[in-house]
């Protein structure tokens, strides 16, 4: 494909989105999606950064058929009051993007429901969320859920015996593994979403190197990642750009079901959507079974 960006976006009317993540790819990924007539629900944590992000999308295209759902992912409990609420709200689920996440708090920390937070969130609350909306994507119209992986995860690994970095915790390193579940996240679920008939496409996409606070937010301020995102900002590509691989692999009816996609420059570090390989380690279809089972006994989430 050549340089394809939102303006790209065929018509999303009367399609029901649900994008986690209020700020930075969240926030690009619901405007540029409500630009293309779809009914976005925006959900994170942050009430006020909600209430923001709707207004400015309100602002930026009027009409924008977008309002906030308070759900948090690293609260089993709070994913569960969400999709039950949307249940009532709505028919259906076209397309989800589990974009939301948190990056390298310099000590452990945990959810709610006792996870690393890393893991907790990326992961396992994304993989929960997938879980209770599933009845919503299969009645949806060619529904797709799209999960974020980073670039972190061609350097990671699954720990399986510290999953939850009790014995070893390394922000990186923990971040790196919480992607790379993703990415498994989204290629198993595609092979057992044909075998058992749910119609639901699963696909996986990064931004590269992006414009965003989530290096701030996580690692601080003063932290060496943080000081380059201050102090080096053109290494970054802009938010809406980073978003681009996501929106693609969402919208475009020839992104491929169980491919992953990034940008094309810079070694998938900047760029325009492409097709890219994943990680090896994303391919073990056994390590992926052995944490699709894993996750299930850890969130009591059900697939069905």
């Amino acid at each position: 494909m050549t340089k394809w960006t939102a303006s790209n976006i065929a018509s999303q009317e009367d399609r029901a989105v649900v994008v986690t993540g209020t700020g930075g790819l969240g926030y690009e990924d619901a405007l540029a999606l409500t630009r293309a007539g779809a009914r976005v629900v925006i959900a994170g944590r942050n009430a006020q950064k909600g209430a923001e992000a709707v207004a400015a999308i309100r602002h930026a295209v009027p009409g924008a058929q977008v309002r906030f759902g308070q759900v948090d992912l690293a609260d089993l409990a709070s994913i569960a009051s969400f999709a039950a609420r949307l249940a009532q709200e709505q028919d259906r689920l076209d397309l989800l993007i589990n974009n939301a996440g948190v990056m390298r708090p310099p000590v452990r920390r945990e959810t709610s429901d006792g996870f690393e937070l890393q893991f907790g969130t990326n992961y396992l609350g994304h993989f929960a969320l997938t879980a209770h909306l599933l009845s919503l994507l299969k009645r949806g119209h060619r529904p797709r859920v799209v999960t974020l992986g980073s670039v972190a995860a061609r350097g990671a690994a699954i720990d399986f015996d510290d999953l939850q970095a009790e014995r070893s915790y390394k922000p990186m390193r923990v971040y790196g593994q919480s992607k790379l579940a993703c990415i498994m996240f989204a290629f198993e679920m595609s092979r057992r979403s044909k075998a058992a008939g749910w119609g639901v496409e699963s696909l996986a996409a990064h931004p590269g190197i992006t414009r965003t606070d989530l290096i701030v937010n996580g690692s601080g301020r003063s932290s060496l990642p943080g000081m380059l995102r201050r102090f080096l900002p053109f290494l970054f590509q802009p938010a809406w750009q980073g978003a681009l691989p996501t929106l693609y692999a969402g919208t475009d009816p020839v992104a491929r079901d169980g491919a992953y996609y990034g940008p094309d420059r810079m070694g998938g570090m900047r760029g325009y959507p492409v097709e890219e390989t994943p990680p090896k380690q994303a391919l073990d279809s056994g390590a992926a079974a052995r944490l699709w089972d894993m996750s299930l006994k850890m969130t009591g989430a059900i697939f069905a």
